[in-house]
């Protein structure tokens, strides 16, 4: 018999997602401990330079491009991150270009580092506990689950991509290798020229281009394996002559694979919450509103005693994502790639309606 449950939450990874889930977890009175082997937002893995956040800060390759549904859900939490308005989304690729902007608030450019060290303060106003270490066995019975020798009375799995916690629980299936999608993502200290998110479709890749401050740009690649960032760049134009001369501002950093699965999201007192839950792949930029709402769900299961409503909860709330990014990465990998930009152009309409679809 394992000991009493020393808190009602435990949470493996303190990433955006582990972070707001905690912060949930508070704001109905439950108590919450983030397990994560880097400490805190000002603890190891940094790189030196100001786009990176500070010596010592978390930071991952993502977009940094937040929705316009997830501005508000942080809000709801307390956390109010500084960054630089977007209004809009933007394709383009080979002279064909069409802007949406959109119709359900702005959205924010916001540096991950940022966002972050903003929940991250707020979790810790809130009495969010912190324990720095790798959960390498999880343990269960019928009241309580232990990691890290740390007992609660459920468990979040919110540890990203290559969850340890989703493997542990023999919950993770084999993708094929064939066809899997990366990410790149370098900054460029250089004024914003828009306040769109732009994506520039080459034949190969998309390069996302996200404002995230009055004086900083993010461009993040997505792609087969082995895309060279820089060639990428230079096959865009307009992107290649708006950036030379320009030194970057931060190392460059890679994620992937993006295509991960699960069995499901739950096993026994286990939740799977943000891109340990399965991820389709980024080119939708919808990461944080989804793994938001994925964060809240769980904890109200939790509140309810209904652990076992969790997995229709994440179908209901993934729903839109999953079958919008995998139809548009389904196109963007076959022949039909090249037909993207000039269809959008063609069919505005449709374009803004799947935009704010996905932005909501």
């Amino acid at each position: 018999m394992m000991a009493a449950p020393q808190v009602d939450v435990l949470i493996v990874g303190g990433g955006p997602v582990g972070l707001a889930a905690a912060i949930e977890a508070r704001l109905i009175g439950l108590s919450a401990t983030i397990i994560e082997p880097r400490g805190g937002p000002d603890s190891a893995d940094g790189g030196s330079g100001s786009a990176d956040g500070g010596s010592g800060s978390i930071d991952k390759a993502c977009g940094e491009g937040i929705m316009p549904g997830a501005v508000p859900a942080l809000a709801r939490l307390g956390v109010a991150p500084h960054g630089h308005p977007l209004r809009g989304v933007s394709y383009q690729s080979a002279g064909r270009r069409v802007d949406h902007r959109f119709r359900s608030g702005s959205g924010l450019g916001v540096r991950r580092t940022e966002l972050s060290r903003a929940l991250a303060g707020r979790a810790e106003e809130l009495g969010v506990g912190r324990v720095a270490d790798r959960v390498d066995t999880i343990e269960q019975d019928g009241a309580s689950v232990t990691a890290a020798g740390v007992t609660g009375r459920y468990l979040l799995g919110a540890d990203g991509l290559h969850s340890t916690v989703r493997r542990l629980c023999g919950l993770e299936i084999a993708v094929p290798q064939q066809g899997r999608r990366f990410g790149l993502r370098r900054h460029y200290a250089i004024a914003p020229w828009s306040d769109l998110i732009e994506v520039h479709w080459t034949p190969l890749a998309e390069a996302y281009v996200t404002p995230v401050s009055h004086d900083l740009v993010g461009i993040a690649l997505l792609g087969p394996a082995r895309t060279d960032f820089d060639e990428a760049i230079a096959s865009v134009p307009t992107l290649a002559s708006r950036l030379a001369g320009v030194a970057p501002a931060s190392t460059l950093r890679g994620a992937g694979p993006f295509d991960q699965r699960a069995t499901r999201r739950s096993f026994g007192r286990v939740m799977l919450v943000g891109d340990a839950s399965g991820y389709v792949d980024a080119i939708t930029g919808e990461g944080i509103r989804v793994g938001l709402a994925q964060a809240r769900a769980a904890i109200e299961c939790i509140a309810a005693g209904r652990p076992g409503y969790y997995e229709r909860e994440w179908m209901l709330r993934t729903r839109d994502f999953r079958v919008l990014t995998a139809g548009l990465v389904a196109v963007a990998t076959s022949p039909l790639r090249g037909a993207i930009v000039p269809a959008a152009v063609a069919l505005p309409r449709l374009f803004g309606g799947v935009v704010e679809r996905l932005a909501r």
